[in-house]
């Protein structure tokens, strides 16, 4: 598709400024409108400088029970990644999606929608559990053997017997009395005890996902801010007392910039308990990320995205948005990590092919259509998803370390990121999300060597040769994303 294609995609307003040169301060830089199309830019990589950053690692959510085709309703029937993968197909995709490819670790956070795709029910239906037998297992041994160091647990829903209508879909909570809310809160704790005593860590926390939301076909619960803040305040509180090294996070749509973020930093003792700010931009542009201010109210907290697909089929432009989306988080965000939404889809959801870096063929699934040759219990690749996030999975290891770009330029289209790994070898990445090439000339500041690594919409991790530094010319190809790893 052509660079037009954004005005396809979910955003919100994009906010343009007008002029400044450096990508990556800490406060959102200001940058000069970029021309329609160029040809080239000059780049200096200020490995000189203190690092800019710890980018932590990559999240994903997996989807370990049923949900219907185009996210409608919640079937009987037990359907989920890695239950329906046959043992020999979990391997493979703990070792070559969920590891990336790597020998040791490759994403770092798994998402868990509790109450959607964790949904099983105990103790009167007020607590939850795996809704069949050995799922909770199985996510253990998935984490232990994928390398990841914990899960996102994040409720879309408490469990029914909260609810006001008494059910996973719709409703809100039947009270808000401290008393109630205190009890509510005793069960979340235990939710958690639950997944921990089954071998499944928890690190991070979030009380609502999206929780604006009330009118739709699968699992929530919608609050006003008001409430949200009153519900979050004394759940929170007990949640950071049972587990002080969890991340609790707020609000997982609008982070501090939205009303119910706004609810949140009016009220002190609520603000004691929020340790991040999460947002969804879903299917956005990735100049909302390199333009929008997501700092300047965050007093001090990290601020990220925790959820990233499209709404309708991926192509070849979000290929490489995708990509941009990740870097410009980081570049102009500071964001320590970042999540796309999920893993696997099955072949017959009808939002599979924008949501998901990989498809599954579920065990009695009779209708393959464009995946004859996927066999029962196996997976493949969804490449102009899965491509976008590779690169950064095998060549951005946990904690590395980012460093300003100087930029000439900084186009929408041509993006830059730099880093090195904890071993302290400088990366820096490269994309160009248009139909042309685009050459690169960058003062990298050393002498070494880099090899290069190509991915884009059908090409994952092709060779490049290398380049000797300090002064490297790099022309990328339409559509491409590229990374140069110092050699050796």
């Amino acid at each position: 598709m052509s660079p037009s294609e954004p005005h396809h995609l979910h955003r919100r307003t994009v906010l343009r400024g007008a002029a400044a040169t450096t990508a990556g301060a800490l406060l959102m830089p200001v940058l000069k409108p970029t021309p329609a199309a160029a040809a080239e830019g000059g780049y200096v990589i200020r490995y000189d400088q203190p690092k800019e950053q710890t980018i932590r690692g990559l999240g994903f959510e997996i989807q370990s029970d049923s949900i219907g085709s185009g996210n409608n309703g919640l079937p009987e029937a037990i359907s989920g990644v890695p239950y329906d993968l046959t043992p020999a197909e979990r391997t493979r995709f703990y070792q070559q999606m969920l590891k990336g490819g790597r020998s040791d670790r490759g994403f770092r956070y798994c998402r868990l929608a509790l109450g959607l795709y964790y949904r099983g029910l105990r103790d009167n239906n007020t607590r939850l559990k795996g809704r069949y037998d050995g799922q909770t297992a199985l996510l253990a041994d998935m984490i232990s053997q994928a390398g990841i160091e914990g899960v996102a647990a994040e409720y879309w829903s408490p469990a029914p017997a909260w609810k006001s209508n008494d059910s996973y879909i719709g409703g809100t909570l039947k009270s808000f009395a401290t008393a109630d809310l205190e009890a509510l809160g005793d069960a979340m704790v235990d939710d958690l005890d639950y997944l921990r005593s089954f071998g499944v860590p928890i690190s991070a926390w979030g009380l609502q996902n999206e929780p604006e939301m009330g009118h739709v076909a699968y699992s929530c619960c919608k609050y006003s801010p008001a409430e949200y803040v009153k519900a979050f305040r004394t759940i929170a509180k007990k949640i950071a007392h049972a587990y002080p090294d969890v991340q609790i996070h707020a609000d997982s749509w609008d982070g501090w910039s939205g009303a119910f973020g706004t609810a949140l930093r009016n009220d002190p003792e609520a603000m004691t308990y929020v340790q991040a700010w999460t947002y969804h931009r879903i299917g956005s542009d990735s100049n909302d990320s390199m333009h929008q201010d997501y700092h300047s109210g965050a007093l001090g907290l990290p601020v990220y995205s925790n959820e990233f697909e499209y709404q309708v089929p991926t192509s070849n432009w979000k290929c490489i948005n995708t990509a941009q989306s990740i870097m410009n988080w980081m570049t102009f965000q500071n964001s320590p990590t970042w999540y796309w939404l999920h893993a696997l889809k099955p072949i017959g959801n009808s939002e599979a092919s924008g949501y998901s870096l990989g498809y599954w063929r579920p065990p009695g699934y009779t209708e393959p259509g464009n995946f004859p040759d996927l066999a029962e219990g196996h997976w493949t690749w969804n490449p102009q998803n899965w491509n976008a996030v590779a690169g950064f999975l095998r060549y951005m290891p946990w904690d590395s370390a980012r460093y300003v770009v100087d930029e000439e330029t900084a186009y929408e289209n041509h993006r830059i990121m730099a880093w090195k790994t904890p071993a302290g070898k400088p990366v820096f990445a490269v994309t160009n999300r248009t139909s042309s090439d685009f050459t690169y000339t960058i003062d990298c500041q050393t002498a070494a060597s880099f090899q290069g690594y190509r991915f884009g919409p059908s090409t994952t991790n092709q060779h490049l040769g290398q380049k000797t530094g300090p002064d490297l010319t790099i022309t990328v190809p339409k559509e491409s994303i590229e990374f140069w790893v110092r050699t050796p």
